[in-house]
């Protein structure tokens, strides 16, 4: 399985951004995908998670109301919508496969995501 990140950028606070990861894989629904981010100095922390088939989702407290996470099975991809960025949303983001998820599970734990792709870097400034 392979994970390719993309979509992100320098943008002004209040700006939007949409992370794309475009999985490869032939059984796109057998992974719960997430997307992580970590600031330097700060340890790896998820930002929001998707179950398989899209029946649950999960969205960090931090960024709850402002980002939203979705996947499309016809193009492999999961997104992660970004709305009113604020300074501390700077960070190197990556999205993660967890090969082992139930139907309807989302993980918040790194060790539980096996794949991951390289990150996509954030950063929103005043």
């Amino acid at each position: 399985v392979q994970l390719q990140a993309s979509g992100g950028g320098s943008v002004q606070a209040g700006a939007s951004l949409r992370l794309s990861c475009v999985v490869s894989a032939l059984m796109f629904d057998k992974y719960a995908i997430g997307w992580f981010r970590q600031a330097p100095g700060k340890e790896r922390e998820i930002v929001a998670g998707i179950s398989r088939g899209a029946v649950r989702t999960y969205v960090g407290d931090s960024v709850n109301g402002r980002f939203t996470i979705s996947r499309d099975k016809n193009k492999n991809t999961v997104y992660l919508q970004m709305n009113n960025l604020k300074l501390e949303d700077t960070a190197l983001y990556y999205c993660a496969a967890d090969s082992n998820a139930r139907w309807a599970a989302v993980s918040t734990a790194v060790r539980q995501y096996d794949f991951w792709g390289q990150g996509t870097q954030v950063t929103v400034s005043s």
